[in-house]
């Protein structure tokens, strides 16, 4: 079997011994799993979802009773006041977008505590120059980078006292920096630092790539809104498209009217008959994500024993989904990422290559024989052309 698909018998060997290495980490994130999917569970249970609510809604989408399942279901998932769960959402990328612009006015000042976010958010921000960024519309951003993988508590505390500071901006992932993730532990320690100083701020969590890695989430350890999108995690590999902002009722309701229009808000946005498969993916979210972190446990320990540096070590405790191989080279990063290709089940005899992608100041290379495009739950490889030429593989819906 092996040899149909080119795979030397070595190489089996070394994936067999790997498998036993970390079978006591599987174990582990079974048991997060299994905790997660009696919370999804019984949050199904409480809002008794039947067929109704697979039916779709067109045109306005008024009284759409499946969407307001959905959104009742994530908020109690998530530990939510509200939530904003839609289709219209593009990306992670446009559902922070909308919840920056609803929540920041002109005059306002944005602070990123742990770096520079992901590229796409650069012309967002007016990191590049865009005119229609929130720099545009005469909203300031600040950073203070992470100092030997920790935030710098001393930098944050000053700049805060300081004043000025409407909205705090966590990505817990690493995106394209080769910083670790931001662990639930982490998170929940700087933002009662925060809170402790001003409480009127609003801590903003970019939660891509990080839910049901662990058994909580930012809202439950004090976060105002959180962000993220369901052709990661939360869709399971089921849900077509998507993304949600759940957290503080006023701030969801802001971003509804971002979203939609003022005075409309939730109570329109058709579902086009999406219901079931956003339904049906969260339902198989606990353990598609599980089945993720066991790739990239795998991956990490076989990736490390043929030579390559990776991050995380397969041991080591994890926030999000994503993992990480540095080749040093260009070649041999572009080369994974088309054998990554290679063994997908769709588009397996398309070959990727470096490309001037949208949102990127880098070219990037993106791997991904996906049912979804674009899905990152799925097996995918993804990297910007730059030293030192590291590889972001996520996902895997199942092992």
């Amino acid at each position: 079997m092996y040899q149909e698909f080119g795979i030397k018998q070595e190489i089996v060997n070394l994936a067999k011994e790997v498998e036993q290495e970390v079978k006591s980490i599987f174990e582990q994130i079974d048991e997060i799993c299994e905790a997660n999917s009696l919370k999804v569970l019984q949050a199904f249970r409480d809002n008794h979802v039947s067929d109704m609510h697979f039916n779709a809604t067109t045109g306005y989408g008024y009284g759409d009773v499946g969407r307001e399942a959905i959104e009742a279901i994530f908020s109690k998932v998530l530990g939510a006041e509200d939530s904003l769960v839609r289709g219209q959402f593009i990306s992670g990328t446009h559902a922070l977008t909308v919840a920056l612009f609803a929540f920041l006015r002109p005059g306002d000042t944005m602070l990123s505590i742990c770096g520079k976010p992901y590229d796409t958010l650069d012309s967002v921000i007016g990191i590049c120059e865009n005119s229609s960024s929130l720099k545009s519309f005469g909203i300031q951003y600040e950073q203070i980078d992470l100092v030997e993988q920790e935030f710098d508590k001393e930098k944050i505390v000053n700049r805060i006292q300081q004043g000025g500071i409407k909205l705090i901006e966590i990505q817990r992932s690493r995106g394209y920096s080769l910083r670790k993730s931001i662990s639930i532990e982490k998170l929940e320690e700087i933002i009662k630092i925060i809170k402790q100083i001003d409480s009127n701020i609003i801590i903003m969590i970019d939660n891509c790539y990080c839910e049901f890695v662990g058994t909580k989430e930012p809202l439950q350890v004090g976060a105002d809104v959180m962000v993220g999108s369901l052709i990661k995690n939360l869709g399971g590999g089921i849900a077509p498209n998507g993304a949600y902002i759940a957290g503080r009722k006023d701030l969801v309701a802001l971003a509804s009217e971002r979203l939609t229009s003022p005075g409309l808000g939730k109570e329109v946005g058709p579902t086009l008959g999406i219901n079931k498969q956003i339904l049906q993916g969260l339902f198989f979210a606990p353990s598609v994500v599980a089945s993720s972190l066991k790739t990239a446990v795998f991956a990490s320990l076989m990736l490390e024993k043929l030579g390559y540096h990776t991050s995380p070590k397969f041991n080591e405790k994890r926030a999000d989904i994503v993992q990480t191989i540095e080749f040093g080279n260009k070649e041999d990063l572009i080369k994974f990422c088309q054998g990554i290709q290679m063994g997908s089940p769709i588009d397996s005899n398309s070959i990727p290559e470096p490309w001037d992608m949208p949102g990127y100041t880098d070219q990037v290379i993106m791997a991904a024989g996906a049912f979804t495009q674009g899905s990152s739950i799925e097996l995918s490889c993804d990297a910007p052309i730059r030293p030192p030429f590291v590889a972001f593989m996520q996902g895997r819906t199942n092992i």
